[in-house]
């Protein structure tokens, strides 16, 4: 392995806490887009059993020790959607219509934010890698 590809190799925690964070990227957005202002209070009650969620899914799928699309598009799935059920059940809102489109609108947002995140990342260690591989060929005759 050379120093530039272990430069851009996350440890799974790395990986995950960057997964976590762009899932709960959703709430403070939510929370500006309704004029809510964003606050401590809106942020637990919002990303907080949706983060978790996601991240005990993440865990069960093996997102982290085992990274791939399929993974990490089935902890997406299974753990926003919990997350939303449980956010639900937490604030006694039951789970009717305006659950379900909480959820949807939820995995909506979480989805692109998540592919975003994943995609610099991508990108990222393919420059770098394709930069190590370039300096490393200058150097022989």
């Amino acid at each position: 392995m050379s120093a530039s590809r272990g430069s851009t190799r996350l440890r799974p925690w790395q990986l995950a806490l960057g997964d976590v964070v762009a899932v709960a990227l959703f709430a403070p957005l939510g929370l500006a887009s309704h004029h809510e202002g964003v606050t401590a209070a809106g942020l637990a009650r919002n990303a907080l059993p949706i983060a978790l969620g996601f991240l005990a899914a993440g865990l069960l799928f093996g997102t982290w020790r085992r990274p791939g699309w399929r993974r990490l598009a089935g902890a997406w799935l299974v753990g926003v959607a919990a997350g939303v059920l449980v956010r639900a059940a937490v604030l006694g809102h039951g789970f009717g219509r305006t659950t379900f489109t909480f959820m949807a609108v939820t995995l909506v947002v979480t989805g692109p934010l998540l592919l975003a995140w994943r995609g610099l990342l991508a990108l990222v260690r393919r420059r770098t890698a394709r930069r190590g591989s370039v300096s490393a060929g200058a150097g022989r005759v």
